[in-house]
């Protein structure tokens, strides 16, 4: 069962969110708010698997709110998916560097909803391709060298961490690097913790900020 927090300052949509997914046999809404005001705290009594969270919101907003989850939680917090009404928004962006797993449209489609759910919770990411436009472009204008981290990286870490970078996935990577899928998972673990990142999202971000891709 997924154990999903939904916040949201709009009653009506929020109502219409908790229906569509209290209908799911795997899947219950177990809080909603209409502020992200105590998030920390609700988060901590529930235990969630999942934050479905609007990013714009008055007072604290999805892109503060994550941000304090990962600080309150780090690799105990739950997933977020953040909710917002543009298809290319900067908040939505700032909030995936924050550390949210990705965001989905305000009018997408209920099964795309559940769909994004069910991946995040699971370990994925959702993100539009406008967005990862829009993050990777604000990362090249200020790209770097990369630092000391980089460099605890090995050859193979770098070729992993480069094909990661592209869009592969880790069945794709084995099969061009000849490696099993396992192997490939324990070097995207050891290439995340070198380079101090969350998640393959973070990994992508951190390739684009150094110019590597």
């Amino acid at each position: 069962m997924i154990r999903i927090v939904l916040v949201d300052d709009q009653p009506l949509f929020r109502g219409g969110i908790a229906m569509v997914i209290d209908s799911q046999a795997d899947m219950e809404i177990v809080a909603e708010a209409s502020s992200a005001d105590g998030l920390r705290r609700l988060v901590t009594e529930t235990d969630p698997h999942v934050v479905l969270m609007d990013v714009r919101m008055p007072g604290v907003d999805g892109i503060t709110a994550t941000a304090d989850l990962i600080e309150g939680f780090g690799s105990a917090a739950p997933k977020v998916l953040v909710l917002t009404t543009f298809d290319v928004d900067e908040a939505a962006a700032s909030a995936i560097e924050a550390g949210a797993s990705g965001f989905v449209l305000k009018d997408a489609q209920p099964d795309f909803l559940l769909a994004a759910v069910r991946a995040v919770a699971e370990g994925s990411h959702v993100v539009a391709a406008s967005a990862t436009r829009r993050l990777f472009e604000r990362h090249r204008s200020r790209s770097g060298v990369p630092g000391a981290e980089y460099d605890q990286l090995t050859a193979r870490e770098r070729e992993i961490l480069l094909r990661a970078a592209s869009g592969m996935s880790n069945a794709e990577i084995a099969a061009v690097e000849y490696l099993s899928e396992a192997t490939v998972k324990t070097h995207v673990s050891r290439i995340l913790t070198k380079l101090g990142a969350r998640d393959r999202v973070q990994l992508v971000v951190y390739a684009y900020e150094h110019n590597l891709v």
